[in-house]
C-alpha cells in the first residue's frame, strides 16, 4: 500500500500570506475601537490560545477588551466576519500545481492527510475549499485543543487514516517546530521550501518545489 502522506498547511500547501493578515487585523482594531498596532500585537502574542480554544467573536472580544476597549456585539460581529472573509481568501488561493501534487498522489493511491495549526476561522472554511475534497482526514488545532509540535496531534491524525504514525509521510514547511514534531512520533519527514523557508536548520530530506514530492515517493524513502 502506498504510504499516507500528512500535509502541513500554510506555507506548504498555500501561501500563508501574513502581511494581509497583519492588515486584516488592524482593520479590525478599527472596527472595535482600539490602537491597530496594539491589537495586531497581542494577536499574534496569543496564538497558542487562538489556534487550540478561542473562537473568531471570542478572539476579537478577548483582546479588545485586553486593550481597554468596550466593543459591542455588533463591532465584534463584524470584525469576526472580516476575519473570516480573509481565511476563506487565504484558502481560495491554492495554487493549481498543488492541486496538481494531491490529484497525483491520490492516483498512485496514498491516503492523504491534513495536521494543520489554524484558528477556527481556517476549520469553519476548509469544507468549502478546493482542497478539502482532495483529502481523507483534516485535523485541526482548533477543533481538536492541540497544536503542533505535540506528538499527540500528529498521532491523531495517523489514528484517523487508521495506520501508525511510522507508516506516515509527513510535508512541512517546518513552522512551529513542526518537523522535529513529526520526526519524534516516527514519521518520514519532508521540508518543502516553495512558500516558505521556515526551518533552515533542518538537516533532512527538502523539496523546492511541491511538485517534486509525486515521484519522490515513487521510490523508497525513510528517516
Amino acid at each position: 500500500m502506498p504510504r499516507p502522506v500528512i500535509f502541513d498547511l500554510f506555507h506548504t500547501l498555500v501561501p500563508g500570506g501574513d502581511p494581509e493578515r497583519d492588515r486584516i487585523v488592524g482593520e479590525m482594531a478599527l472596527m472595535v475601537g482600539v490602537e491597530p498596532a496594539a491589537f495586531v500585537d497581542s494577536y499574534h502574542a496569543t496564538w497558542r490560545d487562538r489556534m487550540t480554544g478561542w473562537d473568531t467573536a471570542e478572539t476579537v472580544r478577548i483582546l479588545a477588551r485586553r486593550l481597554g476597549g468596550t466593543p459591542t456585539e455588533e463591532q465584534v460581529r463584524r470584525a469576526a466576519t472580516h476575519r473570516r472573509e480573509l481565511a476563506r481568501r487565504l484558502l481560495s488561493r491554492v495554487p493549481p500545481e498543488t492541486v496538481a501534487v494531491l490529484d497525483a498522489l491520490r492516483a498512485d493511491g496514498h491516503p492523504i492527510g491534513l495536521v494543520s495549526n489554524a484558528t477556527a476561522e481556517t476549520a469553519e472554511a476548509w469544507p468549502s475549499t478546493e482542497l478539502a475534497r482532495r483529502f481523507d482526514v483534516a485535523v485541526f488545532s482548533s477543533d481538536v485543543g492541540l497544536a503542533k509540535p505535540d506528538p499527540a496531534i500528529y498521532r491523531l491524525a495517523a489514528e484517523r487514516l487508521g495506520v501508525a504514525p511510522a507508516d506516515c509521510v509527513f510535508v512541512g514547511d517546518g513552522a512551529d517546530g513542526e518537523l522535529a514534531g513529526a520526526a519524534a512520533v516516527g514519521m518520514t519527514v519532508v521540508r518543502t521550501t516553495e512558500h516558505n523557508d521556515s526551518d533552515p536548520a533542518w538537516v533532512g530530506r527538502a523539496l523546492t518545489a511541491l511538485g517534486a514530492l509525486p515521484a519522490l515517493l515513487r521510490e523508497p524513502i525513510t528517516g
